[in-house]
């Protein structure tokens, strides 16, 4: 399907390349004593040149800071990639839409507490009160319009359980009072809370660690400083059992475990050119890979109750969150099969429909970073990588209830390694446990511009699933 895109210019001039040169130099300076990221050296990220290759949105993001903030700063890695996203990012906040611009970082505000991502509140307090946001709302919850805590459902089951939501909750919505939402907003409101919830992933799965900006502190801002997400910090202790870190191959002793994987898709190869999978084999691969996802296993954590008061204020049943979709022992939940809901076929056109242009920056997002490669593996050159980078799209799917007819999901179990499951299951339902030990764990000979591409298709992943069962609900209030 050929989309066109927004007509928005995007050009860059000579002078707004001078300004992002000063703004990442000082961005260098204001971290010289720690750097973007907890998990990455500060080195590889200096190497990333976005000034080049962003748009003039970076400017009108920056000019007023003078400086790139650290999520920017680890997504410079992927220049591309980072483009699509401010693009996205600044429409979604800035640009005309159903909703008013202090609603929409409050919304981001509520979406990045479900997973106590100070980080990102942080930004949103600020985002909030520049766009004339009341300042009592920031005590929390109980001091918003009823209009907002509305929202309240419908963002816990987006960001943990989103196969729960039923068009029963979109009509209590939408349903005729004051407080109502039309069903434009409601769509905004719902991109907002998948887009933050999943940048929540990232910010945690990339060790992203707090601005050290003094000139951006505000009156909310020392109290919330201190339990910014240090990723580094986290406690690597409750690491349930070890062994599951470990790769669950075993590694020849004349292979690498890099060798070994491209060995490992080389035989995939052959071995789909060679036979074709049944339906009822690709089916019984599925099943089997989400019963196993259950033995994947975050940490040694029960259901922690969010005890920091500067983020429970922002947050109702703070003790609701992510359950895998196959638990044992509980009636079987329906399957989610893409062929009869997509993204492409359904969730594009309806999200373009009610809140116009959105729909084409999400996809191509989404496009871009499914088809990002720079065709290498490490060491190695001229890698087909599609293959491994459907199955870590897939595999967040199928955790998510999630099944594509065309995949056969025994390539997930040959291409995931144990410790990168265990990563890629925390990152994107628990991130606020991911630790530093878990992101050192999988792929030690992969550079971390690719750990980086590994977090961005989780990411992108997880907003895709959230924004499925959203919007499925909304067709079927519709029909």
């Amino acid at each position: 399907m050929n989309r066109g895109s927004p007509s928005t210019d995007y050009t860059m001039c000579s002078n707004c390349q001078k300004l992002l040169r000063k703004g990442k130099e000082k961005s260098r300076v204001l971290q010289s004593t720690r750097g973007p990221s907890a998990f990455i050296p500060e080195k590889e990220l200096i190497q990333a040149d976005v000034v080049a290759d962003c748009s003039s949105l970076l400017v009108e993001e920056f000019c007023t800071s003078g400086r790139l903030d650290n999520i920017t700063q680890v997504m410079s890695l992927h220049p591309q990639y980072l483009e699509s996203f401010i693009r996205t990012q600044f429409y979604m906040l800035r640009m005309d839409g159903p909703l008013p611009l202090h609603y929409r970082h409050y919304i981001a505000i509520m979406a990045s507490a479900r997973h106590q991502c100070s980080y990102l509140i942080n930004m949103h307090v600020d985002g909030f009160l520049k766009t004339g946001g009341i300042a009592e709302w920031l005590n929390g919850l109980d001091y918003i319009p009823q209009r907002l805590r509305n929202l309240n459902e419908i963002n816990k089951l987006l960001a943990h359980r989103p196969w729960l939501i039923r068009k029963e909750h979109i009509q209590e919505l939408v349903k005729t009072g004051e407080n109502n939402w039309s069903l434009a907003e409601l769509v905004h409101a719902m991109v907002l809370l998948a887009h933050y919830h999943a940048l929540a992933s990232f910010v945690f799965g990339s060790g992203i660690n707090p601005e050290q900006d003094p000139e951006t502190s505000n009156g909310f801002r020392p109290e919330l400083i201190s339990n910014f997400c240090d990723c580094d910090l986290t406690n690597d202790n409750n690491i349930k059992n070890t062994s599951l870190l470990r790769s669950n191959f075993q590694l020849d002793d004349s292979l690498s475990e890099l060798e070994n994987l491209m060995e490992r898709m080389k035989r995939l190869q052959e071995d789909r050119e060679d036979e074709e999978t049944s339906q009822e084999e690709m089916l019984t691969r599925f099943e089997k890979e989400k019963k196993e996802s259950l033995l994947v296993i975050s940490g040694d954590f029960d259901d922690e109750v969010v005890s920091r008061s500067n983020i429970s204020r922002y947050i109702e049943d703070p003790g609701f969150g992510y359950k895998d979709f196959a638990r044992r022992g509980e009636e079987h939940l329906p399957t989610f099969r893409a062929q009869d809901y997509s993204w492409e076929d359904h969730g594009f056109s309806l999200v373009n429909s009610l809140y116009s242009d959105i729909g084409h920056l999400l996809d191509e997002k989404f496009r871009m970073v499914y088809n990002l490669t720079y065709n290498t593996m490490a060491t190695h050159e001229d890698v087909d990588t599609t293959m491994l980078r459907r199955a870590l799209f897939n595999y967040v799917h199928c955790m998510f209830g999630i099944r594509y007819d065309d995949y056969d999901y025994g390539e997930v179990n040959q291409l995931l390694e144990q410790s990168l499951k265990v990563y890629i299951k925390t990152v994107t339902c628990y991130p606020e446990r991911a630790t530093k030990r878990m992101y050192d764990s999988y792929w030690r000979q992969f550079k971390h511009s690719e750990k980086v591409h590994v977090n961005l298709l989780l990411m992108e992943a997880r907003m895709q699933a959230e924004l499925l069962y959203a919007l499925r609900a909304i067709t079927r209030h519709l029909t």
